[in-house]
């Protein structure tokens, strides 16, 4: 404790922060090991490690940022979540910071979210044109639900606070329960769950619709009795925005209906389904162009999507401008799936989530995997990043 307030660590503290912030990361994973403190940081969505600070001091590393954080640092047997919130070469910055006891210490993550740089604006996240429109027609809609599926990381969180910010006028009241509250939108009720007293999404869901909101957003869907209150919102009025944890648009519709969800009911109220990831964006400085082989072109069915013109891709360089990754920042490569008749059709016969697919991509759903080649055609990312992200899957 004496240690973890003293002047070296409280310093060594502050440069870790401070790097982190000049090399755009979003996290810093703070991790003991038997004979070494690892310090990594996740910089466009990949790990990178640096400069680790003495093994000797990674006790009061830790407790200092147990101590910023607002957490108890005497329970080193149970995990616990606290938050920073910090002034760093003039961003100001709100630090979410998690804790887990692991076998030689605690492991700390913090996540760095900067209010300033979180753009919340369909097109400066990577929706494209079409998507946009088709978008802002859905949020039009009184009542229903949108749902954002994709993996932990991959944005959804952002695209329906940027959904929440085009809804956010006067005449609309909007709740969100959210676990936890990522960013503060001004003018909107944020809920922040807190299970340890019995404040659930269930629980939160069933007050929030006496408050006479049109607009809900819940942070997840992670059980049934939660869909189930979404979807009741959605049949009496409101309009609810949610995420899932799925790998694609069509597998929601069929996630939802194994979870026990009856099928006329989700029907009735579910609208649209946006699957999503992240992909780097190359570095405008150092990116270079190249022509593809043929057999390349023809196998990945490039020509269909390069809208006539000549294939030409590019590839990651390194430069000052990207500390030679040869990437900066990172953009959202989509699919949208709007329910239609054929759609409702086979969910109400709990058709595989296959068939759903088709049936999108014959009303013209066009696919994150296409998504991402166009965007690699123009030069926003390439190729091999585009197949990271849609084959991890």
């Amino acid at each position: 404790m004496d240690m973890a307030s003293g002047a070296p660590v409280i310093r060594l503290v502050n440069l870790i922060i401070q790097r982190a912030v000049e090399a755009r990361a979003s996290d810093i994973h703070v991790e003991p090991f038997e004979n070494s403190l690892k310090v990594r940081y996740r910089i466009d969505g990949v790990l990178k490690e640096g400069e680790a600070p003495p093994m000797k001091m990674a006790p009061a590393v830790i407790s200092r940022i147990k101590i910023m954080a607002r957490l108890n640092i005497a329970e080193r047997r149970l995990p616990q979540d606290g938050r920073i919130e910090l002034r760093v070469q003039g961003q100001d910055l709100d630090v979410r910071v998690s804790t887990v006891p692991t076998m030689y210490g605690e492991s700390v993550v913090l996540r760095l979210l900067n209010r300033e740089s979180v753009s919340l604006d369909f097109v400066a996240l990577g929706f494209a044109e079409d998507t946009r429109q088709a978008l802002e027609e859905l949020l039009k809609i009184p009542n229903g639900m949108i749902l954002a599926t994709g993996p932990t990381g991959s944005g959804k969180t952002t695209t329906l606070y940027t959904a929440l910010h085009r809804l956010n006028t006067p005449e609309r009241k909007i709740i969100t329960v959210e676990d936890p509250v990522e960013y503060q939108l001004e003018g909107i009720n944020q809920i922040q769950v807190k299970s340890s007293i019995g404040l659930t999404f269930a629980s939160a869901l069933r007050s929030i619709v006496r408050q006479d909101p049109d607009v809900i957003m819940v942070g997840e869907m992670r059980d049934l009795e939660t869909a189930r209150i979404c979807i009741q919102s959605a049949l009496t009025g409101h309009l609810v925005l949610s995420t899932l944890h799925t790998n694609d648009a069509a597998t929601s519709v069929t996630r939802l209906l194994e979870m026990g969800v009856e099928d006329y009911l989700l029907t009735s109220t579910l609208n649209a389904v946006i699957a999503q990831r992240l992909v780097r964006v190359l570095c405008n400085h150092c990116k270079e162009a190249y022509t593809p082989l043929p057999e390349m072109v023809a196998e990945l069915g490039l020509e269909a999507l390069s809208g006539g013109k000549p294939v030409q891709l590019y590839r990651a360089g390194g430069c000052q401008h990207c500390q030679g990754t040869g990437f900066h920042g990172r953009v959202v490569i989509h699919e949208l799936l709007q329910m239609n008749d054929e759609i409702r059709r086979l969910s109400l016969q709990h058709a595989d989530s296959g068939r759903i697919h088709q049936a999108a991509r014959a009303a013209g759903m066009r696919t994150m995997y296409e998504d991402g080649c166009m965007k690699a055609l123009a030069g926003i990312t390439n190729l091999e990043e585009v197949i990271r992200v849609t084959q991890e899957t």
